[in-house]
């Protein structure tokens, strides 16, 4: 059968991460968004599993480390996000890599 696609490969709920480096830190002023279909101010989001305060937001700067999640009416549950406290941690870009990839690292403190 015929399958519409959005940009992103699939109509699913995308939790983008701003700046772009994995593992998220608290002190590098993490902003999540939530982006997928539905209404606009429609998401819901949750922390550590349980549903939270930034009802309706579309985007908000985090102030608490813990694992977020957001949902959105058209495209469903977004794949998590965990953001750190960790005083040192080394980190990768969020893109995909392949073996052979040229990538640089940052060791942060």
């Amino acid at each position: 059968g015929w399958c519409p696609l959005s940009p992103t490969g699939a109509q699913t709920t995308q939790l983008l991460v701003e700046p772009p480096w994995r593992p998220a830190v608290l002190w590098d002023r993490v902003t999540l968004t939530c982006q997928g279909l539905g209404t606009t101010g429609a998401t819901t989001w949750y922390k550590d599993g349980q549903r939270w305060g930034q009802e309706g937001h579309n985007s908000f700067t985090v102030t608490e480390s813990g694992t977020y999640t957001c949902d959105r009416p058209g495209t469903g549950l977004s794949s998590p996000v965990t953001v750190l406290n960790d005083r040192l941690v080394l980190q990768v870009p969020v893109q995909a890599l392949l073996e052979g990839d040229t990538v640089t690292l940052r060791c942060r403190r």
